[in-house]
């Protein structure tokens, strides 16, 4: 019988193999049929696999927060609508291509909202990558030095959703909103974005005049069609007595 465990092992198995011992040692395995346990044992292995995809996925994102929908405080009168919220969670706007907006001052739970929206995405099985503002500017400066920017920019563009965090923290010169236009260009109507910012969508603009034309194009793909959440309230950072 761990013969049998051991070949599914080897033959990358690792669900079955599991499942297979656990019907072994409760001995569960006597009472069921063959239909019964081969579908026990493909469940176990499709779930594994799953979990598996699942981890991988989280991990490629490099989130700076591990925070799921569930554990959102929803509020509207902080902007949090639950309904809007569990929207979005049905993935639709992934399948859109469409961006989602998410402004408020500090503290108000801009990074918390977006990070749980795309740990949520790749539970659904999205490739998601996660990105402060100034790391992203860091990580292509080092790809143009290593003249890889245009492998980085094509992975990129693969992401079903990309997560940009701290918008508009410094003015952009003119080398990062044309890399910004870049990134944004090659997913405007066909893969998703979502981008956190202290400032409202309204001041946007006056972080991108060193290039005006870019800023216009900037603005056009992100703000015409975008999902927005516009969070008010006092910081919840602020420390409990």
């Amino acid at each position: 019988m761990n013969e049998i465990a051991n070949e599914f092992k080897s033959l990358r198995m690792p669900g079955m193999a599991q499942c297979w011992t656990s019907l072994l040692e409760t001995r569960k395995i006597d009472g069921l049929s063959f239909y019964e346990g081969l579908q026990m044992l493909l469940q176990a292995e499709k779930n594994q696999r799953k979990e598996n995809r699942n981890t991988r996925l989280i991990s490629a994102a490099r989130f700076r927060y591990q925070v799921t929908i569930e554990e959102l405080n929803f509020d509207a009168a902080r902007g949090l609508e639950r309904g809007k919220i569990m929207q979005m969670a049905s993935g639709e706007y992934l399948k859109q291509g469409a961006p989602i907006l998410i402004t408020g001052a500090t503290g108000t739970g801009k990074s918390w909202l977006g990070t749980a929206l795309g740990y949520h995405a790749c539970l659904m099985g999205y490739k998601v990558a996660y990105f402060n503002i100034q790391k992203l500017f860091e990580t292509i400066t080092l790809h143009r030095v290593e003249a890889t920017l245009s492998k980085f920019f094509d992975k990129m563009a693969n992401m079903d959703l990309l997560i940009i965090d701290d918008f508009g923290v410094k003015v952009m010169d003119g080398q990062q909103l044309l890399d910004f236009m870049e990134l944004l260009e090659d997913r405007h109507g066909r893969k998703a974005s979502i981008i956190m910012s202290q400032l409202a969508v309204a001041d946007w603009y006056d972080v991108m005049l060193s290039n005006t034309t870019a800023a216009d194009a900037i603005l056009d793909r992100m703000v015409h069609t975008a999902y927005r959440f516009e969070l008010k309230g006092d910081t919840m950072r602020k420390p409990k007595n």
